[in-house]
């Protein structure tokens, strides 16, 4: 087996293959691939075409969604479709609608448990949920990283394979991002998620390396692609991007990676990838494709505008064709307060709130009361793992009416503490500072 090696020493591999023939980007702009590689030194070597989408037949509502996660791309008319787009109900004491999207309001939160119930789980859809039939639904795993062809998996295939069974959360990589702006007045695009876009479930399938495993993965296989059964995704200026996909190294598809079925002990609801979605624990949204139908096993590298286009850090502080694409998430604490909230003084509470980290477990989150001048310990109500939150109380007795600043900091066991600001992105993603949640006692 490949050893693992970081993302930006993959990345750079892929480029290098891209430019001796050996790579493949379906669908990808020539616009982003020139940005991709002109760090590179080798724009007059690009291919004069790039292949486009593949043509795919259209299942279910035919439209389009992916894991839960943010981009850059959300459009207007999809936003016209919103209601007709999630199928579970979104109560507005639960949740707030965000274009297609539905962010779970922090508050809504207190009282419920560790897992977060799906009556209560965001949404992250680039236009509607497809309704899918399990009884014909397949898996298609394909490409020329196999050694006896294409195979196809029922679902009850699926489930008569060993099961393994995960709690991780599922967060947009764009969680956060109305931070950028509000906090340190950078803007950023996307939609302006502020902590809701994660939620944390107890997620039962197989292991996806048991699959690739019975499909006859081959040792020249380098990525595996997998794909959703929406409708292909067209951006505003009418650019068919094809379905949401999004490669994945293999050595990582080998790891962790799980075809999940159930969540919360149950079948997996529309809206959260029914009848089966990938779940790529601690990782990005965008790689835990919902509603998965196709997984493309290649001996080629493979680019796709969800990791060119979008998921990668572009800015100032980055070099021209961006970062190396986003893998993990990183490291955020809320309060489980709406904002604005108020308390009476001279009066003893509880505030509550969750942390979480994908790199390490959480093992301490240090409250403030007053801005950031004095800090205090929390407790923590759960065993600390890492790609899941922690949920913690601490107590607070206010004494002087006015407006105050609640923060709320946290530290992994890697060492890593959530900073005052995070460098900027123009597309907002891994925003990781501490949020400042203004509040009033009275």
């Amino acid at each position: 087996m490949t050893p693992m090696i970081s993302e930006e020493a993959y990345d750079g591999r892929r480029r290098a293959q891209w430019l001796a023939g050996e790579a493949r980007a379906d669908g990808v702009a020539r616009r982003d691939m020139l940005r991709l590689l002109a760090a590179a030194g080798a724009v007059a070597t690009l291919p004069v075409t790039l292949g486009a989408p593949r043509a795919q037949a259209a299942t279910g509502t035919g439209a389009t969604g992916t894991a839960a996660t943010g981009t850059a791309a959300t459009g207007t008319a999809a936003a016209r479709v919103v209601a007709a787009g999630i199928v579970k109900p979104l109560p507005a004491d639960r949740f707030t609608i965000r274009g297609t999207n539905a962010e779970t309001k922090f508050e809504a939160l207190a009282g419920t448990p560790f897992h977060t119930p799906v009556s209560h789980f965001f949404v992250r859809n680039h236009t509607a949920t497809p309704r899918l039939d399990a009884k014909t639904w397949t898996l298609r795993v394909w490409g020329d990283g196999l050694t006896g062809g294409e195979r196809e998996f029922t679902l009850a295939d699926l489930k008569s394979l060993p099961s393994v069974t995960r709690t991780a959360f599922v967060e947009c990589a764009g969680n956060g991002r109305s931070f950028f702006t509000t906090q340190q007045g950078q803007p950023a695009s996307g939609t302006a998620w502020t902590l809701g876009a994660i939620g944390n479930a107890r997620w039962r399938g197989v292991r996806l390396s048991e699959v690739l495993r019975r499909a006859g993965v081959s040792r020249h296989a380098v990525d595996v692609m997998p794909s959703g059964l929406d409708a292909e995704y067209v951006t505003d200026d009418g650019t068919n991007l094809g379905r949401v996909r999004r490669p994945l190294p293999l050595t990582k598809a080998l790891d962790d990676v799980i075809l999940a079925y159930e969540m919360n002990g149950a079948p997996l609801p529309p809206d959260h990838g029914y009848p089966v979605r990938v779940l790529v624990p601690a990782w990005v949204g965008i790689a835990s494709i919902k509603w998965v139908g196709d997984i493309e096993v290649s001996s080629k590298p493979l680019f796709s505008p969800w990791n060119t286009q979008f998921y990668r850090l572009f800015g100032e502080a980055y070099p021209p064709e961006g970062s190396a694409p986003l893998t993990r998430q990183t490291l955020k604490s809320a309060f489980e307060l709406p904002r604005d909230a108020s308390f009476e003084a001279a009066t003893t509470h509880h505030l509550t709130g969750r942390s979480w980290s994908a790199t390490g477990a959480i093992t301490r989150v240090d409250i403030s009361t007053d801005g950031g001048t004095t800090w205090r310990r929390a407790h923590l109500k759960d065993t600390p793992h890492r790609a899941t939150w922690t949920r913690w109380t601490t107590p607070w007795h206010p004494r002087t009416p006015g407006p105050t600043t609640l923060l709320a900091r946290a530290t992994d066991t890697t060492g890593h503490t959530q900073p005052e600001t995070t460098v900027h992105n123009t597309q907002g993603y891994l925003f990781d500072a501490v949020v400042r949640h203004e509040v009033r006692v009275k």
